[in-house]
C-alpha cells in the first residue's frame, strides 16, 4: 500500500508508516508542501495509486461525488497527542490493509475502524 499523509496529520506519522514496510509520503515532501491544494493532493493520489490519510472531512465530500482520492483512510479522533495517533494506526495496520482489498474508504476513530462502501 501506498500512503499519503495530509498536512493537517504529523510528518512523523509518514515515517512510521515507512518503518511498518509501507511506501508512504508527507505533502510537505511534496513540490508545493503544505500548501499542496486538495485538488492537488487528489490528482497525484489518482496518478499515484495512493491512499489519502487526512482529517479533512473536504476529502469525504470530494470522494463521494467524484471519487476522488484514489482511496481515503478519514482520521476521525479529534485532538490527540502524535504519538496516540501512530500507535492507534499501527495498531490498526493489518484491518485497515484488509479492508482496501475490497472497500476505498475507510474511516478510523479511537474505538472502531468503519468500512465505508
Amino acid at each position: 500500500m501506498k500512503f499519503l499523509v495530509d498536512a493537517q496529520l504529523p510528518r512523523r506519522l509518514a515515517r512510521r508508516l515507512r518503518e511498518e514496510g509501507f511506501d508512504a509520503i508527507h505533502t510537505f515532501d511534496l513540490s508545493n508542501g503544505n500548501r499542496t491544494s486538495d485538488d492537488e493532493i487528489n490528482a497525484f493520489s489518482l496518478s499515484e495509486q495512493r491512499i489519502v490519510v487526512t482529517k479533512d472531512s473536504d476529502f469525504v465530500n470530494t470522494f463521494v461525488s467524484r471519487k476522488e482520492p484514489w482511496k481515503l483512510l478519514l482520521v476521525s479522533v479529534g485532538n490527540i497527542r502524535n504519538s496516540d495517533l501512530e500507535m492507534l494506526v499501527v495498531a490498526n495496520l493489518s484491518e485497515i490493509e484488509q479492508g482496501f482489498l475490497s472497500l476505498d474508504y475507510i474511516e478510523i476513530s479511537r474505538t472502531s475502524i468503519i468500512y465505508h462502501s
